[in-house]
């Protein structure tokens, strides 16, 4: 949850909420756009011109969706952080080394985010992808963080996001994610016991600097067969921890 504007700007408002829509039905008509934020026709018709006048939606008949101009922003906006920047490479040595799809993640407005993934040469039907935002308490990647975040974040995150139920094996009970938070603490690993989603399993280390400030988590995710196996998962936390542990250094120096 994103702490609410002191002072809004209506406009900017609306045309967030146009942008939102796009996202998320990928192409709509002005009537539907209308419906889903209950605007006018005419005010969604003309914020959409003025998007699409600067590129940032384009028309396909009587449809809109969103244009490549965000694809550039984003990318810009990814690039210019020194976790990417120091965790691409170390992504792509990994997911080469294991051949499973791994995962760059930082926090944002209590919860996770995707900031770069990597495909290794077995193939997994994930339903995550970069720029996605994912609840933390049941996530990998979200405890790995949670873990070495204070006491009054922790605190934050749950009281403004809640623990919602993702699976049956969704952790939704304070004092259970507390006691699993300080055994991550110990180790440094988090596990995602199909809690996330059904069939897929995902081990996390975080990324903290030296003043202990979390910077973000990395993360290997695979089918739960896959993950089963014990000599599997062991190498994959040493991977992990090394890894995390080059990121770190790097970042350093950044």
């Amino acid at each position: 949850m994103v702490d609410s504007a002191k002072h809004p700007v209506r406009a900017g408002k609306r045309l967030l909420e146009i942008v939102e829509v796009l996202e998320e039905q990928q192409q709509a008509r002005v009537t539907e756009i209308a419906e889903q934020v209950d605007f006018s026709k005419s005010t969604v018709h003309n914020y959409l011109s003025t998007l699409k006048e600067r590129g940032y939606v384009i028309q396909k008949g009587d449809f809109y969706e969103l244009g490549l101009r965000f694809l550039d922003i984003g990318e810009a906006t990814r690039y210019n952080t020194s976790l990417y920047q120091s965790g691409r490479p170390q992504v792509d040595r990994l997911a080469g080394e294991i051949n499973e799809l791994v995962n760059l993640v930082t926090k944002e407005n209590n919860q996770a985010v995707y900031i770069y993934r990597k495909q290794g040469t077995r193939d997994v039907n994930f339903s995550t992808r970069v720029g996605r935002r994912v609840a933390m308490h049941c996530t990998a990647v979200g405890k790995a963080m949670l873990a070495h975040m204070r006491e009054e974040q922790v605190e934050k995150v749950i009281d403004e996001e809640g623990m919602p139920q993702k699976t049956q094996n969704t952790i939704t009970d304070r004092e259970t994610l507390y006691e699993e938070l300080a055994e991550i603490r110990e180790t440094d690993i988090a596990i995602d016991r199909e809690e996330f989603g059904e069939g897929l399993r995902c081990i996390a280390t975080p990324i903290v600097k030296s003043n202990n400030t979390v910077l973000g988590s990395i993360s290997v995710s695979a089918p739960t067969t896959r993950m089963k196996n014990n000599e599997f998962e062991e190498e994959t936390k040493e991977s992990l921890r090394e890894a995390a542990n080059v990121v770190e250094l790097n970042i350093r120096n950044y």
